[in-house]
């Protein structure tokens, strides 16, 4: 149920107007099951908007690196609402 993955994000690439709330950046990690000629198999990228996806836009590659360790087993988070009036970060 757990993996660590080491990542290399080439700041540069980070556009600010993509901040959420001027300190938040939602990022989509794809883990692969092969790897690259770099041994890497996990690719950061900027997360989507529905209407970008629905359009095929292209995903913005902000880094890449490879799973360091694994139990063997990552299962999908299950979306709970939480019942607290803190304002959730949508990502």
């Amino acid at each position: 149920m757990a993996s660590i993955s080491a990542i290399s994000i080439d700041v540069k690439k980070i556009d600010k107007s993509k901040l959420n709330k001027g300190q938040y950046l939602n990022i989509d990690i794809a883990t692969r099951d092969e790897t690259n000629q770099y041994n890497q198999n996990v690719s950061v990228y900027y997360s989507q908007t529905p209407e970008e996806r629905k359009a095929k836009e292209p995903k913005v590659y902000l880094g890449n690196g490879r799973v360091v360790w694994t139990d063997g087993n990552i299962n999908k988070a299950e979306f709970v609402k939480a019942n607290t009036t803190e304002e959730m970060v949508d990502f």
